[in-house]
């Protein structure tokens, strides 16, 4: 088995929106580099390209496709043995253009898609044998942020010394994986570790940034190579975040919490480096399906008031109800009311005793425990945000707490059993990769 990386900065220009928040925001500076990460696997059977892109996520389905093929073409990989996963920071580039007053960021996009194809052609032409190891440890570096009220409604962060507080929604899960490669002279080919916590140390800032991620990599780099690719996968998040909701220190000192996840991401995947195994010649095999499932159009009293919110103007309805009724409500009504599904792909991938599924969402939390419990790999990382962008996807209990993230909205859109079908199908695949 082969192995072989590449790395690209992906920065955008200074005056371009930023993505992750529903009011604008512009970079005015780079903090740290957003970079594109590039593994090329391959054995005499099958080829596979891993990409780890520091964005809030590629989400446009078209655009999707033409990037996959092209940088399989350059690689020499089919296109559906392409991944695409994004490390979910909020100071990254707007690749959508959710917002009514921003637009998708197309000149971004056309230099993103060459930088690719050159990282992934290099990747593959860097190939040579590699061995492999694995291992799982503990970072609690995410907290569950949905609180629970006596009224039965749940709200995404709150103030838990409230008397009606009654408890978080969810877990949250410190699991941390590590999966390598190193070639014939003991030098590191690239790293890849898994973690779950949405990246948003500085989400409300105006620059651009890696965030927590990035940080971490470049404690990694500084600590055994300078120029070390190291893949983060963002794991079952969607409901997490780097705050402790029942903490005592409060939100927003982003710049000290960025450094503590950072060293705690890089702490534990050295102290694992340290100790795994490696393995010449693993087990190597993929599969995936396209998972079909309904999308939840709103109902007539919520189209209704979404439209009176739009009449009434942003000045009046304020930013954020503005944004919910004009993109989220009535934006789901208006793509997907002729054709109300969503398809998703769903990936499972094998090395050795190292396990990687992955999902188009921001998964709740609940659901990537439910899938490593079942999973017969050793190790088992998620990576949400892979090969598009189908939004939210909450359990039950979230979804009957409602507020957001629990609503019908655009980026809240899936069938109510939406994650427990991507437990059951990601599980299926797995288990196709360890047959008994």
């Amino acid at each position: 088995m082969k192995a072989g990386s590449a790395v690209r900065t992906i920065n955008c220009d200074p005056g371009d929106d930023l993505a992750g928040q529903l009011h604008r925001r512009f970079c005015e500076r780079i903090r740290d580099d957003l970079e594109a990460n590039v593994l090329y696997l391959a054995d005499d059977r099958l080829a596979l390209l891993l990409v780890s892109l520091d964005l809030a996520g590629l989400f446009e389905a078209a655009y999707m496709r033409e990037v996959r093929a092209a940088i399989g073409a350059a690689a020499g990989v089919p296109d559906r043995r392409v991944i695409l996963t994004s490390t979910h920071t909020h100071d990254g580039p707007d690749t959508l253009g959710l917002l009514p007053d921003s637009h998708r960021n197309d000149a971004y996009l056309s230099r993103l898609h060459e930088c690719l194809v050159e990282a992934a052609a290099e990747a593959a032409s860097r190939a040579r044998p590699a061995r492999f190891g694995w291992a799982q440890g503990k970072a609690q570096i995410g907290y569950n942020r949905r609180l629970c009220w006596a009224d039965g409604s749940h709200t995404m962060y709150g103030d838990a010394t409230r008397p009606d507080f009654t408890g978080l929604e969810g877990p949250h899960d410190p699991t941390h994986t590590v999966c390598f490669a190193v070639d014939e002279d003991d030098q590191y080919i690239a790293i890849m570790h898994a973690n779950c916590c949405h990246a948003t140390c500085l989400e409300s800032a105006s620059f651009a940034s890696a965030d927590f991620p990035g940080e971490a990599r470049r404690l990694l780099r500084e600590a055994l190579r300078g120029d070390l690719p190291v893949l983060y996968l963002q794991g079952a998040s969607g409901d997490t975040s780097p705050w402790n909701e029942l903490g005592a220190v409060r939100r927003w000192e982003g710049e000290r919490r960025l450094r503590e996840v950072g060293a705690l991401l890089a702490g534990e995947t050295l102290k694992l480096l340290h100790e795994a195994p490696l393995i010449a010649d693993p087990v190597f095999s993929h599969n995936w399906e396209d998972l079909a499932l309904a999308v939840r159009l709103p109902t007539d009293d919520a189209l209704t008031r979404a439209r009176q919110v739009v009449a009434d103007g942003e000045q009046q309805a304020g930013r954020w109800q503005y944004i919910l009724a004009r993109s989220g409500v009535l934006g789901l009504q208006e793509e997907f009311q002729d054709a109300p599904f969503d398809t998703l792909a769903i990936h499972a991938v094998r090395i050795g005793g190292y396990a990687i599924l992955t999902n188009p969402c921001e998964l709740y939390c609940q659901f990537g425990l439910d899938i490593r419990r079942r999973s017969p790999a050793e190790v088992t990382a998620i990576a949400q945000l892979a090969d598009g962008f189908s939004g939210y996807c909450p359990t039950i209990p979230g979804l009957m707490g409602g507020g957001y993230s629990g609503e019908a909205i655009y980026w809240c859109r899936l069938e109510p059993y939406a994650g427990y079908k991507i437990v059951e199908t990601s599980a299926r695949l797995v288990h196709e990769l360890w047959p008994k």
